[in-house]
């Protein structure tokens, strides 16, 4: 799905698959990921389920996190260089993570709410692989999560074969179409819209 932007994959999909606006690339200009998702879930304060993760996602992987806690960040710089070291694809995180200047030397895709200096502590054991809330949108286990600067989009697992051939048919019509088509079929329909 690497291929497709958010907003295509948006304009298949509406709104309920895309992340809140406030989680967002954390340094930029950031790569585009893609790749499924493998879901943790932090209470507010304790980061351990993602420090777990890193070890056990597999390479390709997106690692969505569900927190909302704003107050304690969820990962550093050493958390996000062993996931990258793993091949982990990205982190998506509905909270905060600390050491950005690191992260973005390495070059690592982290998407989150912000940043703040301080960690969370280590002792909350929940599931992992278990379907999340992130962003406001539910993120099951293998769902694919893609994800650039326009935004993040989550393509159910279910779906996965008929929204990549949505999105093929669309880019290609797109693609297609040059600029002055496209810009005379955008009058006409504008000017159908005023006159009704």
């Amino acid at each position: 799905m690497n291929e497709f932007s958010p907003t295509t994959l948006a304009d298949i999909l509406g709104r309920g698959q895309v992340m809140a606006a406030s989680i967002r690339p954390l340094w930029t200009p950031i790569p585009r990921i893609a790749g499924p998702a493998f879901t943790v879930r932090c209470p507010p304060g304790d980061n351990l389920m993602l420090h777990a993760a890193i070890h056990r996602a597999p390479a390709g992987s997106v690692i969505v996190v569900e927190s909302g806690d704003l107050d304690y960040a969820l990962a550093g710089g050493n958390v996000c260089a062993v996931a990258q070291d793993r091949g982990i694809a990205g982190f998506v995180v509905d909270g905060m993570i600390r050491d950005l200047a690191e992260v973005r030397e390495r070059g690592f895709p982290v998407f989150g709410r912000g940043v703040i200096p301080i960690p969370g502590t280590k002792k909350a054991v929940t599931d992992m692989n278990v379907p999340v809330v992130c962003g406001g949108v539910t993120v099951s286990p293998a769902d694919i999560v893609v994800a650039d600067e326009e935004g993040i989009v989550v393509v159910p697992a279910e779906r996965r074969p008929d929204v990549y051939a949505a999105a093929r048919v669309r880019v290609d019509r797109e693609q297609a179409q040059t600029l002055a088509e496209w810009r005379a079929d955008h009058e006409a329909r504008i000017t159908a819209l005023l006159a009704a």
